[in-house]
């Protein structure tokens, strides 16, 4: 008999395809949408969403959270059982666990991608608007998905793999005979989670390591960095050697052509070359970078993800056409008439759903007119809503999630609100709020569009019950998207700076007159707000504390895109700056605004216009240009790892993504993220933190010297050498078997709880 499961039944189709049988066949129950699966796929969705929420700030990607809550789903329930003696299937209540996880995965790039671009607009991070924006997305994705899961997942069976649905629903059956898969993702979990404790908490070695480049006249301003980051290594294992070498590439461009470039040709100017702030002699690398090359990275990223969006046009155009004629069959039969495998969420409750959605949008500020006008932007949420969660959907089915271009998706909404703003004359400063809040919304929504269209495939494949799966992502997405937008509050609170430094202060004067906003300062006084949103003579972009004569007296940094690279004490912060938002914002300048750097966002484009014609791509490498080579490199390491261990153990696609490197890469992601929020945690409570740190309770020299030089290489090299071990060590992934499913013919399994 095949070691192949599910199995294909003799039957055929209307398309006259064999008909899919699946693993748990449609006569047979068993329990599924238990108060313990959903709570506990809730509370691991939540603790893998704010792990990847840390992740995306760090590097602008997140990676799929279902199969590790899948696994660590089979291991809880399997300890359970033994305690309690239930002896029933476990499959479709461990389904129901990962397809509640996995909504705060998708949940955090959205959230992470869209908002923190508001303050790079000059507006604060406001909970109720974050909030809003996160749950309207969250639940708009799932809504708009419903009606189009039997024109993609049904009757495109065969035709659209769903690679990371697919590879879960394997990981649900393999489930049933052990739990090895269960051991590699809980010790990636805790070497991740341990060396980052020990090297932020604790600071037993430095975060990062660099070299600059001496000895060659006029290439002084070189410098290849790393940052010994176990999440970066997990990431790069996972994605393979293909994109993270190319990523690599676009950082090895930053760091060893375009920043000395620039150097070199303008190292005699004897002024200041806009938009730097200084002359080009006397900036270091890193201020070169971002006061130059950013925007040429930017421009990168941009045409990146339209080019990203051309190539899917084809899929594009199927998508929508195929849709619009799946809901015209309808439901012709009673719901209970339906077999088991087929229930949905009745069609009613979508379109009241979507209803409530655009009625929250009327009732809220978060596009700033008449209640005419609101109604028309909720209107416009809901049909981007549904034009790119169909896309999202369809390209996630061929190419899966992680190389699905939602920033693609979200530049292309950007323009198109952008473009109806200004038909309708919305042309002021508080509609660049409106258009990036409805980009948010849409953004969230294709991300969660494309997970649960994974969701929903494998949920086909084992036999689930559709609407039950519905049910758990929507209690999913609802709690993930309240925590995750307080994660980022929080995240963007911890690693704020508050200065008073003269040199970090404009001595121009603002225009108290103009000001209302107020923020309170270290002294406890209350001042006035002044927003500096793009360079100004003598003034540095940022968010100014002001007296009544309109002088600066504090400088508050965000944690999110700030420029400062130490702590409100004055201890060193690496701050967050993931490419997408700093993008959103300059696309909505750009049209609303016209003040961006065109010249040097113009390079960006040509330079993805060439890769991409080079056969490369675009936005893979558009990113690597925008993030420090110290980012890419370590992504650079695990991709290299990856390739090693395929090459020896021969491994398929298949059992690639199966295998124990990979499952001990998603644990280190999972337990270096998780460990990077406590870490944010005892940057609020400076006090503990200062406790922990390790490199006070030695001499300053010694830190220097072994710890913060030769350290941070020598523990990364013991992470990637242990995960080198464990991928060429491993076992092999085991092929599912038949007797699950000969289980649940012969209907011995238990009646549903």
């Amino acid at each position: 008999m095949s070691a192949q499961a599910p199995q294909p039944s003799v039957a055929t189709s209307p398309e006259g395809r064999p008909a899919f049988e699946p693993f748990v066949p449609d006569s047979s129950t068993m329990p599924e949408l238990t108060f313990s699966a959903v709570a506990l796929g809730t509370i691991l969705g939540i603790v893998f969403g704010a792990s990847s929420l840390y992740l995306f700030l760090k590097v602008g990607m997140t990676v799929s959270a279902s199969i590790p809550v899948a696994v660590l789903s089979i291991t809880i329930f399997r300890v359970a059982a033994r305690a309690l003696g239930d002896r029933r299937p476990m499959i479709l209540r461990n389904n129901i666990v990962q397809t509640a996880g996995s909504a705060g995965e998708s949940i955090a790039f959205g959230v992470g991608a869209a908002m923190p671009a508001l303050m790079l607009l000059g507006y604060d991070l406001e909970w109720s608007r974050v909030m809003l924006v996160a749950v309207l997305g969250g639940l708009l994705g799932i809504l708009m998905m419903i009606p189009l899961r039997r024109a993609f997942i049904v009757k495109q069976h065969g035709v659209l793999p769903y690679p990371e649905g697919t590879a879960c629903a394997k990981v649900l059956i393999v489930g049933e005979q052990g739990g090895s898969n269960a051991r590699t993702v809980f010790l990636g979990f805790g070497v991740g989670f341990l060396y980052q404790i020990a090297m932020q908490a604790f600071k037993l070695w430095g975060t990062e390591w660099h070299k600059t480049i001496t000895g060659i006249k006029g290439y002084s301003k070189a410098v290849v960095s790393l940052e010994p980051a176990p999440a970066l290594l997990g990431v790069g294992y996972i994605i393979g050697p293909r994109i993270a070498s190319v990523m690599v590439g676009g950082g090895i461009l930053t760091a060893l052509l375009l920043v000395p470039m620039i150097s070199y040709f303008g190292e005699s100017l004897p002024g200041v070359l806009p938009p730097g702030q200084a002359r080009i002699a006397d900036l270091p690398a890193a201020k070169i970078t971002s006061q130059y090359v950013k925007y040429i990275g930017a421009g990168a990223v941009a045409a990146g993800g339209i080019l990203s969006m051309i190539n899917a046009l084809p899929l594009i155009i199927a998508s929508i056409a195929g849709s619009l004629r799946s809901i015209g069959g309808g439901q012709d039969k009673a719901q209970g008439e339906i077999p088991r495998t087929e229930r949905d969420i009745p069609l009613w409750v979508v379109l009241l759903g979507t209803m409530g959605i655009v009625a929250a949008v009327a009732a809220s500020d978060l596009i700033p007119t008449d209640t005419t006008g609101r109604v028309v932007g909720g209107a416009m949420v809901v049909l981007f809503g549904f034009l790119f969660v169909t896309v999202s959907s369809r390209i996630t089915g061929v190419i899966g999630s992680s190389s699905n271009p939602i920033s693609g998706m979200t530049i292309a909404t950007l323009l198109l609100t952008c473009l109806i703003f200004v038909v309708l004359g919305w042309v002021g400063p508080q509609y660049r709020l409106a258009a990036l809040s409805i980009a948010g919304v849409v953004c969230i929504a294709s991300s969660n569009g494309g997970t649960i269209s994974q969701d929903l495939k494998t949920g086909y494949l084992v036999g689930a019950t559709p609407w039950k799966q519905q049910v758990a992502i929507l209690i999913g997405a609802l709690l993930s998207a309240v925590v995750m937008g307080g994660t980022l509050l929080g995240l963007n609170a911890a690693y704020t700076t508050v200065t008073d430094r003269t040199e970090e202060l404009p001595q121009v004067k603002a225009d108290v007159s103009k000001l209302t906003a107020t923020d309170v300062g270290l002294d406890g006084k209350t001042y006035k707000v002044w927003w500096v949103v793009s360079p100004e003579p003598g003034v540095q972009p940022g968010k100014y504390l002001v007296d009544e004569t309109g002088q600066a007296r504090y400088l508050k940094d965000p944690g999110i895109g700030g420029r400062l690279k130490y702590s409100t004490s004055g201890a060193p912060l690496n701050k967050f700056d993931p490419p997408q938002p700093r993008l959103f914002a300059t696309i909505i300048d750009g049209i609303m605004e016209k003040n961006l750097p065109w010249a040097l966002v113009i390079l960006g484009v040509v330079l993805a216009i060439v890769m991409q014609l080079a056969g490369v791509s675009a936005l893979a490498f558009a990113v690597g240009v925008y993030l420090p080579l110290a980012t890419t490199l370590p992504i650079f390491i695990g991709g290299a790892i990856r390739a090693l261990v395929d090459r020896a153990r021969r491994y398929s696609s298949e059992e690639a993504e199966m295998s124990s490197g990979t499952l001990m890469s998603t644990g280190l992601i999972a337990g270096g993220s998780l460990a990077g929020i406590i870490v944010a945690l005892l940057v609020v409570f400076e006090k503990f933190g200062e406790k922990l740190d390790y490199s006070k309770m030695v001499p300053q020299e010694l830190v220097i010297r072994t710890l913060h030089i030769e350290s941070p290489v020598i523990a990364f090299s013991v992470m990637a050498a242990i995960l080198l071990l464990v991928g060429l060590l491993g076992r092999r992934p085991v092929s599912t078997t038949p007797g699950h499913v000969e289980l649940a013919k012969t209907g011995e399994i238990g009646a549903d709880s």
